[in-house]
């Protein structure tokens, strides 16, 4: 089982990595070719990379407290601030970063603040209550925003940033929670299943094994779903005939069937959340996507677990600079965004983004042979740690 330096798993930093790059590639590359169709690369990561990233956090925050149920009391208590200071952090990051123009890049990082702060009710379930959370979650939270909806104010669907906070900070709010492009009470749902796996023995082949069988079988089942409800059943037909009451054309359905949506669906019928559409936070989309998370990290754990001498050093070349990257996802992310919207960026598509590749790959794999931590993976988590010291009562 390959283990990085300081006793992370290997695969799970490589899946975060396979993650990052494909969200870095929704930015870099085209979204569509000539006939105006999904390129393959937009086809196959849209709303699925970012899922798997989600999953992980999760995942990382199971590690954090240990890998189990957090009691209550001052190690709760502990618990709870340090996940308050991670999602300030990220939060603080994610409300700089969101001066980039949404046309060339969106910014997830103030949704993902918002989640770290609703996932400290999660780690204090058992094991039997997180079940029962990644059950509930993505099947009442899509229902409950398909109610009340309709009562909300219009999202910007802008990048969030501190000129809403302080111009329109209940508004912003609604939105990162329900209305804007990843909304994070639904979001909850990737956290949740990412707490849960990492309260298995993912060391163990026997559960990567169960991990790859059961996404796949999620992520399929899912999409075979959707397919039977919405053409037999009459699904898309009750979508399309109810498109003018969303003022949409057939040609935007259309669309919004090929290429997603900004993190919900229209509200005019409720056979919108039986579409197995991407970044549309209906059950189907978010028990498809958990499913390919789950495959991907279990496929990806498995093959960490090969032991022929030739695949096993491919599987080595491969993993450990992905894990290296997967290490600093922020630090990286955040360097992406950047780059995207500076004027160093005077690539085409394809080169843009292998230039990406190449520099985040050098860049992680030297600065992991000298520190555990990315730079902003450092400073989110001397923010984490500082709250939690403060809690216990410890100094400095």
């Amino acid at each position: 089982m390959l283990r990085a330096g300081t006793g992370r798993l290997v695969g799970v930093d490589a899946t975060r990595g396979i993650a990052l790059f494909g969200m870095m590639g929704l930015h870099a590359l085209d979204s569509s070719d000539a006939a105006g169709n999904p390129t393959l690369s937009n086809a196959v990561v849209t709303g699925r990379s970012a899922a798997v990233f989600a999953v992980l956090a999760g995942l990382g925050i199971a590690f954090t407290t240990r890998r189990r149920k957090v009691p209550g009391g001052r190690e709760g208590w502990a618990v709870a601030a340090a996940l308050t200071g991670r999602a300030f952090g990220i939060g603080l990051i994610g409300l700089s970063l969101g001066y980039a123009d949404i046309d060339v890049v969106d910014v997830i990082l103030a949704y993902y603040g918002a989640m770290f702060l609703l996932a400290i009710p999660l780690v204090f379930l058992s094991t039997r209550g997180l079940v029962a959370a990644v059950v509930a979650l993505p099947l009442a939270v899509p229902v409950l925003s398909q109610l009340i909806r309709d009562l909300l104010p219009e999202p910007a669907l802008e990048n969030p940033s501190f000129g809403y906070l302080f111009t329109d900070p209940l508004g912003l709010l609604v939105e990162v929670m329900l209305t804007g492009g990843y909304p994070a009470l639904p979001w909850m749902t990737y956290l949740a299943v990412g707490i849960l796996l990492g309260r298995l023995r993912l060391s163990s082949m026997r559960t990567a094994w169960a991990m790859f069988g059961a996404g796949t079988a999620m992520a399929v089942g899912a999409a075979l779903l959707s397919r039977l409800l919405l053409g037999p059943f009459g699904g898309m037909a009750a979508i399309l005939s109810s498109a003018a009451d969303d003022d949409l054309t057939p040609s935007d359905v259309d669309d919004i069937m090929k290429f997603g949506e900004s993190g919900t669906t229209p509200t005019g019928t409720w056979w919108w959340l039986v579409a197995d559409v991407r970044h549309t936070g209906t059950p189907i989309d978010l028990i498809h996507t958990t499913g390919v998370a789950v495959a991907l990290l279990g496929a990806v754990l498995l093959l960490t677990h090969v032991t022929r001498p030739v695949p096993s050093k491919v599987v080595h070349a491969v993993f450990v600079p992905l894990s290296a990257v997967g290490a600093m996802p922020l630090t990286i992310y955040s360097a992406h965004i950047a780059f995207m919207v500076s004027p160093l960026d005077v690539f085409d598509a394809v080169p843009g983004y292998l230039v990406q590749l190449g520099v985040a790959l050098a860049f992680a794999v030297v600065w992991r042979s000298f520190f555990e931590r990315g730079p902003l993976e450092w400073a989110v988590s001397l923010l984490s740690n500082r709250a939690r010291d403060a809690v216990l009562g410890r100094g400095g």
